[in-house]
């Protein structure tokens, strides 16, 4: 399978992967894969965006991550058991799907992409310990502004956050209620620390230690 132009990879081990798949086209708030589903598909994100998370019987969620262009997930079900977390897509999404015995059979013969396959999975285990630790060991505040800082990259002597995050979107994130993020984000706008523009959230000024 050749990728049409617009959709390109720039990792080659992926490329030859996405070539033993197939193209499909998602529209936004598509859920791709449901928790504790047995499809064992991998998917390979070419446009668009991705939330990773799980939810719970009431209808509460916590988001793990977020993916875009050029990575890939569903890799955890590899080992046979259920998927371990929902997918859904944050806007239109293109992806290439490959079945899990292709997956097996690519690894098969191209041991290199099983480094990448660890390499990937040693991230998630080091994001999931730190995000552990700081459930048990941080307040709601601390959690937000390293949530802030993690995601802000340098636009003009200026952090800026470009995804545009709702309030809800950060609580899921760091495990609280958005009505502690909204009294949060109003304490910390009033005080100068952040800007809201557009959705998109600037860091004004060094966020405080505390609040």
């Amino acid at each position: 399978m050749t990728l049409p132009s617009d959709l390109l990879l720039n990792d080659e081990l992926l490329k030859a992967m996405a070539a033993r798949g197939g193209v499909k086209n998602f529209p936004a708030h598509a859920v791709l894969v449901n928790e504790d589903d047995d499809s064992d598909s991998i998917y390979i994100l070419v446009k668009g965006r991705v939330k990773v998370y799980g939810s719970s019987a009431t209808g509460r969620e916590i988001i793990y991550n977020t993916h875009g262009p050029g990575e890939y997930f569903g890799e955890m079900s590899l080992d046979g058991g259920p998927r371990s977390a929902s997918v859904m897509t944050l806007e239109p999404t293109t992806c290439v799907v490959v079945s899990g015995s292709n997956v097996r059979d690519f690894l098969a013969t191209h041991p290199d992409f099983a480094l990448h396959l660890v390499r990937k999975l040693i991230g998630l285990v080091r994001r999931s310990t730190d995000n552990v630790k700081s459930l048990a060991l941080e307040d709601v505040y601390s959690r937000i502004a390293r949530l802030l800082s993690d995601m802000s990259v340098e636009e003009g002597g200026l952090r800026v956050i470009n995804e545009k995050l709702t309030q809800q979107d950060i609580a899921d994130r760091v495990g609280s209620s958005r009505e502690m993020v909204s009294r949060i984000f109003k304490q910390l706008t009033q005080g100068g620390y952040i800007e809201l523009k557009s959705r998109q959230i600037v860091i004004a000024k060094k966020l405080p230690a505390g609040w």
